[in-house]
């Protein structure tokens, strides 16, 4: 990535980042409708992974760039595009990563967000995603019918920060807690932007679930989220929590290897290695509920899988949500699935091992001594009884 001397104040992560980003396309997220497309397509905002630099490589259109940028525009307005969200929830902020977009980064954006329903979705033209293109005048006409330019302002407009590795992150958090299904974004009034994150955490209305429906109440799309994780040098925790399988080691929680790992290791009577360090991560439910079977799953982790795995439960209100408490005080924790020896690259899964079914609100996933987990499943049935959380 380019550098420089940075010339604008280093921006701290905020703790919204941490959040599940419900746009990504992983979760189902979806480009539906851009104004331009000249330089880059509008869907590389959504990819998963960072985005890359491919020195002298040039298209018809232009440099090639990983990331959405449209053209210099040379007629009055700006340009935006509309996203459905991959799972309807509440945005707490976004990032604006313009990451190798240097001289020709968008200098503003703002977020606009609305709850669409499929008839309105439908008014939308199917999409063509290509390079050199443009809305014609007749989907314009269309999408206006949404009248989206009234759509609520969750992020006024903003000023972005160019796309240098120490700058190129513009963290911003929202106006608005309501839940949303679809957002647009504006760029003012031209220029790219490699990802867009959308942070915030999926609402279901638990008031449709009968307490009898066995759920994963840790899944994204039932509102689950990571609060806190002790190391996440080669993937974020939240990933525990995706749909579907891990398509690679990077699509799952990795943690480097500990430093203070003994150097001769030596293992208990049940082969579980005898290590004093651990790595572990919080996970709050999307609904409190007694948890009844439990999937640990070490997909693509081969050489470098978790020796064990155990997990703990509370059921905790807002005032033990601290760091401390959540990811180093044995006080507010139980053992809900006792230290269990992991395998490669394979799915783990547990019933009679549960050591106890009392209701849980936040779980806390440890492995010793490190490692790296793909998925947690955690199923079990909506306790309707809570706490104020």
């Amino acid at each position: 990535m380019a550098q420089r001397q940075a010339e604008i104040p280093l921006q701290e992560k905020p703790k919204f980042a941490e959040l599940n980003n419900l746009i990504s396309a992983k979760l189902g997220g979806k480009v539906l409708f851009a104004t331009d497309d000249w330089f880059a397509v509008a869907e590389n905002i959504l990819k998963e992974s960072d985005a890359e630099w491919r020195e002298g490589l040039f298209t018809e259109c232009g440099k090639w760039m990983d990331g959405w940028e449209t053209r210099r525009k040379r007629i009055p307005g700006h340009d935006w595009c509309i996203i459905k969200l991959g799972v309807a929830g509440v945005i707490e902020g976004i990032d604006a990563d313009t990451s190798y977009f240097t001289g020709n980064f968008v200098p503003r954006v703002s977020v606009q967000a609305a709850v669409l329903s499929s008839e309105e979705e439908s008014i939308i033209p199917e999409r063509r995603s290509e390079m050199g293109s443009a809305a014609c005048e007749d989907v314009m006409a269309k999408v206006e019918q949404l009248k989206s330019e009234a759509w609520e302002f969750i992020i006024p407009m903003t000023e972005a920060r160019p796309g240098y590795r120490d700058t190129c992150h513009t963290y911003i958090p929202t106006t608005s807690r309501k839940r949303w299904t679809h957002i647009r974004l504006n760029v003012y009034p031209d220029g790219g932007i490699a990802r867009l994150r959308v942070f915030g955490s999926a609402t279901p209305d638990w008031s449709h679930i009968s307490p009898k429906q066995l759920l994963d109440l840790a899944a994204v799309s039932n509102g689950g989220v990571c609060l806190e994780y002790s190391d996440a040098h080669y993937g974020h925790p939240r990933n525990l929590i995706s749909p579907g399988r891990g398509v690679n080691m990077g699509d799952g929680w990795e943690t480097a290897r500990r430093l203070d790992r003994p150097p001769v290791l030596v293992a208990d009577a049940n082969g579980v290695l005898q290590v004093s360090g651990y790595e572990w991560t919080v996970l709050r439910l999307g609904h409190p509920g007694r948890i009844t079977k439990i999937e640990i799953d070490t997909n693509h982790f081969k050489g470098n899988f978790p020796d064990s795995c155990r997990i703990d439960g509370a059921l905790l209100d807002n005032r033990y949500a601290s760091r401390d408490n959540l990811g180093t005080s044995s006080g507010v924790w139980r053992t809900l699935l006792p230290a269990q020896k992991m395998k490669a690259h394979m799915r783990h899964f547990y019933e009679r091992e549960i050591d106890h079914k009392d209701p849980v609100s936040h779980v806390r996933i440890v492995m010793a001594p490190d490692g790296g987990i793909s998925r947690v499943r955690l199923f079990g049935y909506v306790y309707k009884v809570t706490p104020n959380l």
